[in-house]
């Protein structure tokens, strides 16, 4: 036997033990939490409350190894914080915001997808909540197998959808509700994608395109973090805390205000100590960010863990409930602690044993990420979520972040590409000079401003109309642009995640409908 044949036979055998561990560590997670099930919960049918748990464990892990991906990615992608690093706040955060934030209520028909009275009768209500369970955390898990970060809140309104549909005919649908959740589709992914866009162009206008960006950044980075401290608290005290004590929204404002402020000044100083120690580029200036990075990272998945944790623990709620009361249900249903203990522990386990995958994708994989833009991403993330419940207009947070990623992708395209252009300009214009005289004007056309280069392009195109060389044709135009575009965002990532965002609904429904009718023959009985 050859050595290469023993490595690889070792690297099999390494694999397997890695993943017979993790078989391992779900199993003893599987066991804790019907354990957990059977103390506290309403025991009248044990069987199905243990299954019922188990399945809200396994959705709560599948959110944790796709959803979290998000919040963590691109921070990770940046370097400003390591993969296990990112695991270990990310999963201290989603526990706490599920089981601190997590809510007394949640709804358990998701988005009003179908009539409640439809599935009134609590042996069907229960065998559509369990189809909902199944049907989005296999879909979920599907979705992270490939790689492509889904939203968990589709794939349960999906799953609803479907069941829903099996349970009383294709009339218990509220179609329009499904129309908002397909304009979500644009709408998240746009308004993602422009606010990440807009705070980077922001971002190089002000620092990286400067001179001077010691001094620029001194001045504007505690802005900047005024900026993510007001959007970030406002996103907390509206989303994330409103469950343990609501509070309306000029209040909230305010609130937010005076703590940004406070964080404002309190950081201003160790910016300015900061910026003194590095060199004048703009690889030095991304250090500023990497503290605000992790503290985003951190906000975003404690709020995510408040919010999203419903998906898992909403149906085990409304399971629970129903196995208690014996009655007709309703449109909402309390949570436990221990459901949200279940939900809290099952979305970290899932992190940490699956959601590095998701986490390098989002992160490096779909676009290069440096702190700077990951930083815009961030922020695009909280703002875009509190704007959009502002104005009412569906979103998905999932579509959102990485809405943001591409925006950062393409405007990098667009500047590179056009900067490519005005570099052959020069070359053009110098055409038959010494090379040394193009090389120390494109070095001092680098350094210099965004204004201060048109000014020198324009001069250049003044003094130079005789030997200017004719502009790139079309072709060559397209040729040049496809390179860029290969070479700073990843289509083959584009098309696959378009592709199970479209399907996720679809997918979820047929699975819910399918489960659905598997669990009703089974004959779970009240």
């Amino acid at each position: 036997m050859e050595i290469k044949d023993i490595n690889q036979i070792q690297k099999v055998n390494k694999k397997f033990q890695k993943e017979s561990s993790k078989v391992a560590i779900i199993m003893v997670f599987a066991i804790l939490i019907s354990i957990i099930g059977l103390t506290f919960g309403n025991t009248s049918n044990p069987l199905l409350l243990v299954f019922t748990t188990i399945v809200g464990g396994y959705m709560a892990m599948s959110i944790g190894a796709n959803d979290v991906a998000n919040n963590v990615g691109p921070a990770v992608g940046s370097k400003a914080i390591t993969l296990i690093g990112a695991i270990i706040i990310a999963a201290i955060c989603e526990a706490s915001g599920a089981i601190i934030a997590g809510g007394d209520v949640v709804d358990t028909i998701k988005s009003g997808i179908i009539d409640p009275l439809s599935i009134a009768d609590p042996k069907v209500f229960v065998g559509v909540m369990m189809a909902a369970l199944i049907s989005g955390a296999i879909w979920v898990h599907l979705a992270t197998i490939i790689g492509a970060p889904v939203s968990t809140t589709h794939s349960i309104v999906g799953g609803i959808l479907g069941a829903g549909i099996g349970a009383g005919g294709f009339g218990v649908a509220h179609w329009e509700a499904l129309g908002e959740i397909v304009a979500s589709w644009i709408i998240s992914p746009l308004m993602g994608g422009l606010f990440a866009m807009v705070f980077l162009m922001i971002i190089k206008k002000t620092i990286t395109y400067k001179q001077n960006k010691k001094l620029a950044a001194k001045k504007v980075v505690p802005i900047l973090i005024f900026i993510m401290t007001w959007s970030f608290g406002l996103y907390l005290i509206l989303k994330g805390l409103k469950k343990i004590y609501s509070i309306d929204f000029p209040t909230a404002l305010g609130i937010s205000f005076l703590i940004a402020l406070a964080i404002y000044f309190i950081t201003k100083p160790f910016i300015y100590k900061k910026a003194n120690t590095l060199q004048n580029t703009k690889e030095d200036i991304n250090l500023l960010f990497t503290l605000p990075l992790i503290f985003a990272a951190a906000l975003l998945s404690f709020a995510h863990g408040a919010n999203d944790v419903a998906n898992a623990i909403g149906p085990l709620a409304a399971i629970n409930q129903a196995l208690g009361s014996l009655q007709s249900v309703g449109k909402t249903a309390n949570v436990p602690l221990w459901i949200m203990a279940v939900g809290g522990l099952g979305i970290s386990l899932g992190l940490a044993l699956y959601g590095p995958k998701l986490i390098k994708t989002v992160g490096s994989e779909i676009t290069e990420l440096d702190k700077i833009r990951a930083f815009c991403i961030a922020m695009s993330a909280a703002l875009t979520v509190l704007i959009a419940s502002g104005l009412g207009l569906p979103v998905s947070s999932t579509h959102i972040a990485i809405g943001a990623v591409f925006g950062v992708g393409f405007l990098r395209e667009y500047l590179k590409n056009r900067y490519h252009q005005m570099q052959q300009t020069i070359i053009q214009a110098h055409s038959g000079k010494d090379s040394k005289a193009i090389e120390e004007f494109l070095q001092r056309f680098h350094k210099a401003s965004v204004k201060r280069k048109g000014i020198m392009l324009e001069s250049l195109k003044k003094t130079n109309k005789k030997s200017f060389l004719p502009p790139l044709n079309k072709k060559e135009k397209k040729s040049l642009k496809k390179a860029y575009k290969n070479e700073l965002v990843k289509r083959s990532a584009i098309n696959k995640i378009i592709a199970s965002w479209i399907i996720t609904v679809p997918i979820s429904a047929i699975l819910g409908g399918i489960v659905y009718f598997i669990v009703m023959a089974v004959g779970f009985k009240l």
